[in-house]
């Protein structure tokens, strides 16, 4: 078995946090990294101690909101939200981390990302958010697709 890159490591790990999420269209997961440590996750999903959209049903598909528009038409939180509160709460600085995280942050994610100081966002898939990326570009933040990584990747040592 071949050790996986620390960029394989922290992809599989989001891609598990994944498996939590309460959403009833899209499961996402977060992870923010930094020295090669976790320091929170996140998954979407309604706030703790609400309705799980699996019992009360989907807002956005009640109200035919399109993915993409109308954040504020949802019961859940996203994924890199989640991310954010759980580090917050439990008083963990995520000044200067990096968010690894299966899709691609929406604008309102994009705006918290920023002001928490994250320098570098991995993503594994894409979001119909032109906004998100031209912010995330214009305040600096390394945006980087997963598989771009996994390309440069050397040649991994054995476990």
């Amino acid at each position: 078995m071949m050790r996986p890159s620390w960029e394989e490591y922290f992809m599989d790990i989001a891609k598990l946090v994944a498996k939590r999420s309460t959403c009833l269209r899209r499961f996402v997961g977060a992870v923010l990294v930094k020295d090669k440590n976790i320091l929170a996750t996140g998954y979407n999903g309604v706030p703790s101690g609400i309705t799980h959209c699996s019992e009360s049903g989907c807002l956005r598909e009640q109200l035919k909101v399109p993915s993409g528009e109308r954040h504020e038409l949802c019961r859940g939180l996203h994924a890199e939200q989640n991310a954010i509160i759980q580090a917050a709460k439990h008083g963990v600085n995520i000044d200067g981390s990096t968010l690894y995280c299966t899709t691609a942050p929406c604008v309102i994610c994009a705006k918290m990302l920023i002001n928490a100081g994250i320098k570098q966002i991995v993503y594994m898939d894409g979001y119909p958010d032109e906004l998100s990326s031209d912010m995330l570009k214009e305040a600096g933040i390394a945006f980087l697709p997963y598989h771009t990584l996994l390309e440069k990747k050397p040649e991994e040592e054995p476990i």
